[in-house]
């Protein structure tokens, strides 16, 4: 069924996501927007392309969640005059989407009274000059610049006894950069203002540069936590470009290999949530399974993390016989080992003591700032692309979406151990009704200009790759999209009101990628 906006007609995506796109004047597309918003839709992904050499200027679409599926929508934006209507006031999420879209492309969003939401990079860090856009194709890649001087304007909180801690970019541990800047009173946490960025690799650019199929390869690297996650949502837009539907068999191998990678996240970060609260034998025996997972990956599918698995048309690896019965008694022993550690977790005082109704993001919140994927669930919003009608290979196995209310680190420990359950359920599903075919089927011709659409629930969230065919099997645009993008604003909520000492539990509790959303 065809979703319905006014004055919009839509036309359909080919390809295995329910998808609409179509191109509207200003007036119309932040009018469509709007529509969706007040019927409860949300932004999935917002970004910015470069259409001079066509003599259109440039783009800026909108990607949104219907209850139909995906609509994307197109807004021209003139050569002269690069500004559009600013959607951060219907979608909170869009702010740093579209701060995003200026540092690369140029194009800037204003509000009806003709201002700038907020005019600082989130890009940029001075690493190219204020005129120059990396996205723009007149833009060389491998130029170089003078580091510029960075005053980037955090937001001030005043008032007596307010303090303010500065933390990052760079960390103690071997983790992603990030700067957090935390306003204070004491022990309590007033405010939280995040800076990122930091991790950008001009992976939009690079695409640009690759044919479509080489772009495969990049796509499964832009995260690696999530490389099974981006490597099919890539296949699956090129596959609705090139016309190429895999066999039945490699669709329940590549949903094989999400839930195993799913489960490998959330046992690691299982661990690392009992380590942030002392319990230093959860950290063990949740890794040592994890540990467990990761070895049988490179037994059975000749990588611990499953890169270059998928790839499309199908997928590069198989199970046998002798393979499928190591993973149900993988899933089977994991199962119990779980269970163990659940009685262990719901009952232990000191770990219920730091998580229950610590760095809470109320359901009210996290619909108003458009959270997806195991944050949302864990606030009361039960959404999962895999449990969407149609979406093969799961319209078959019928995924149970675990959810909670309360919104706390407890509840997202919650649907941490439920989902991995259910993961492990799925697993001996998908390995009982392995159908037979190939592995992988050959790709038809990409006409240039045609446009894919792949939605994959990740670990994380949705993860979305928007793509366009340019000329000879070229790549002229793609938008690799993560859902962190979505859920870092909602960390700087869920923070207000904890004392310093609780964020990192709370940042752990969401897990949010720097990688993903730095490209």
């Amino acid at each position: 069924m065809t979703p319905t906006l006014p004055n919009i007609v839509l036309a359909p995506v080919s390809g295995a996501v329910p998808a609409w796109r179509a191109e509207a004047d200003a007036a119309h597309w932040r009018a469509a927007c709007e529509h969706v918003a007040q019927a409860g839709g949300r932004l999935a992904a917002l970004w910015a392309s470069d259409e001079r050499a066509r003599g259109t200027g440039y783009r800026v679409c909108a990607l949104l969640v219907v209850h139909e599926g995906l609509v994307c929508l197109e807004l021209r934006v003139p050569q002269d005059a690069p500004v559009y209507p600013d959607l951060a006031a219907l979608f909170p999420a869009a702010g740093r989407m579209q701060r995003a879209a200026f540092d690369l492309v140029g194009v800037r969003a204003l509000r009806p009274e003709g201002d700038v939401p907020d005019p600082r990079p989130w890009l940029r860090h001075g690493a190219w000059p204020e005129d120059a856009f990396p996205l723009r194709r007149d833009f060389e890649a491998a130029g170089t610049f003078p580091t510029e001087l960075d005053r980037y304007r955090f937001v001030k909180v005043e008032g007596e006894g307010v303090h303010e801690i500065p933390v990052g970019p760079v960390h103690a541990g071997t983790i992603e950069p990030g700067h957090f800047r935390f306003s204070i009173v004491g022990e309590k946490l007033l405010r939280l203002e995040e800076r990122l960025g930091y991790k950008h690799k001009g992976i939009e650019k690079r695409f640009t540069a690759l044919s479509l199929e080489d772009g495969a390869r990049l796509a499964g690297r832009i995260s690696g936590d999530s490389t099974v996650a981006y490597a099919w949502a890539y296949a699956m837009a090129l596959e609705g470009i090139t016309g190429a539907q895999p066999s039945a068999r490699a669709l329940g191998l590549r949903a094989l290999l999400l839930e195993r990678e799913r489960v490998a996240n959330h046992l690691g970060d299982l661990g690392y949530l009992g380590n942030d609260c002392a319990l230093a034998f959860g950290f063990a025996q949740f890794w040592r399974m994890k540990e467990d997972l990761l070895r049988a990956n490179q037994a059975l599918f000749g990588h611990r993390y499953l890169m270059d698995r998928i790839v499309p048309g199908g997928v590069r690896c198989d199970v046998d016989a002798a393979g499928a019965k190591r993973l149900v008694g993988e899933a089977l022993r994991l199962k119990d080992e779980l269970r163990a550690m659940r009685s262990i977790y719901y009952n232990h005082a000191g770990l219920q003591d730091r998580c229950i109704t610590t760095g809470r993001l109320t359901p009210r919140n996290a619909a108003r700032l458009g959270v997806v994927g195991l944050a949302a669930r864990a606030s009361g919003h039960a959404m999962d692309a895999r449990a969407h009608p149609g979406f093969a290979p799961y319209d078959r196995f019928s995924p149970k979406v675990a959810s909670h209310r309360n919104g706390d680190v407890a509840a997202r420990i919650v649907v941490r151990f439920e989902e991995a359950f259910e993961s492990l359920r799925l697993q001996r599903v998908i390995l009982e009704q392995l159908a037979d075919g190939p592995r992988q089927v050959p790709l038809g011709a990409a006409p240039e200009g045609a446009f894919g659409l792949g939605w994959v629930e990740g670990w994380r969230g949705e993860v979305i790759v928007a793509l366009e065919a340019g000329a000879d099997g070229r790549t002229r645009r793609c938008h690799p999209h993560d859902p962190s993008w979505q859920n870092w604003p909602a960390l700087e909520h869920a923070v207000i009101g904890n004392i310093v000492p609780d964020f990192p539990l709370i940042n752990k509790s969401f897990n949010l990628s720097y990688s993903g959303q730095d490209l």
